[in-house]
């Protein structure tokens, strides 16, 4: 058999290992299970390897399929990048920009900047990816992407936005059970909110803040989402936006003087991406509003 694949293959590979079932990959692609089947029987005998283990839990990927997923991710992004392209017409603000955020950016503040760009620009589309790690735009993964660390790589243009003010928090529940730290080395004797999985912005922000790692926290999430919530709830002290905390009546602030942190923000995109009319007015009303909206938010001009 040949092994020059159709791009249903490959579409149905990349599904499989995303959905971990048959089942799951069919209702993705809106094609059939024995489909799905077949493609799998057909990649696998071409290339005379098992891709799969069939168990109760569904399909576990081998040390062959794994090894073949960043290609079949890379293709699988390509193909994305290709049809948002063709989805625009040139010169025009039409077609579908894909944003790479954090939860938190998504979540509290891009809705309102979001609304506007529909209203001035209707016949575009976003699509909006919110995750905590640094999507690949060399990888087409996303065409913009906010990011709370400088990228270094050469071929993307970096806008610095300004910072978001970061302080530690609590619920008065908590602060009346446990009391209030006096010191940031009391923090160990506190149940502290964090992070799961170290990112790039992680490691930059742990550079100032030592204290702050991975075996002090006592409860580990990397959704800033949850986080915040857990913060809410009264399970312990954690780091949140302060213009967030400052909206939320009953968060409390703790060490305001000895924890007072900076998060800075980058709007970013591939160089390639400046020739796309509707990717630059996009990455260009992401700069102003953001850097508008952190000035409002801590009343300086950023």
């Amino acid at each position: 058999m040949s092994r020059d694949f159709s791009w249903d293959l490959y579409r149905t590979f990349g599904a499989v290992l995303r959905e971990g079932s048959l089942s799951g990959a069919a209702r993705l692609l809106g094609i059939t299970q024995p489909s799905v089947a077949r493609h799998i029987e057909a990649m696998e005998s071409s290339l005379g390897v098992s891709l799969f283990v069939r168990s109760a839990r569904g399909l576990s990927p081998t040390d062959a399929a794994l090894e073949l997923k960043p290609h079949v991710d890379l293709l699988t992004s390509t193909s994305a990048a290709f049809l948002r392209t063709a989805d625009g017409r040139a010169g025009e603000v039409r077609g579908t920009v894909r944003i790479s955020a954090s939860e938190i950016v998504g979540t509290f503040h891009l809705p309102p900047i979001l609304t506007g760009l529909r209203l001035k620009h209707p016949d575009l589309t976003i699509e909006l990816t919110l995750s905590n790690s640094a999507d690949d735009l060399l990888q087409r993964d996303a065409d913009i992407a906010i990011r709370m660390f400088r990228p270094t790589q050469n071929a993307l243009i970096a806008k610095s936005v300004g910072a978001f003010a970061l302080g530690l928090h609590a619920h008065p529940d908590y602060l009346a059970r446990r009391g209030a730290p006096k010191t940031l080395e009391e923090l160990s004797k506190h149940d502290v909110i964090g992070y799961d999985i170290e990112t790039p912005a992680l490691r930059a922000f742990l550079k100032s803040w030592p204290m702050l790692q991975r075996p002090a926290f006592a409860l580990r999430v990397d959704s800033d989402v949850a986080q915040l919530a857990a913060i809410r709830a009264g399970y312990g002290i954690g780091v949140c936006q302060t213009a967030l905390a400052a909206m939320e009546p009953k968060l409390v602030r703790v060490l305001p003087d000895m924890f007072d942190a900076d998060l800075d923000t980058w709007v970013v995109m591939h160089e390639d991406m400046r020739t796309s009319t509707r990717c630059r007015v996009v990455f260009d009303e992401l700069v102003m509003a953001i850097t508008a909206g952190i000035g409002r938010l801590f009343g300086a001009a950023v």
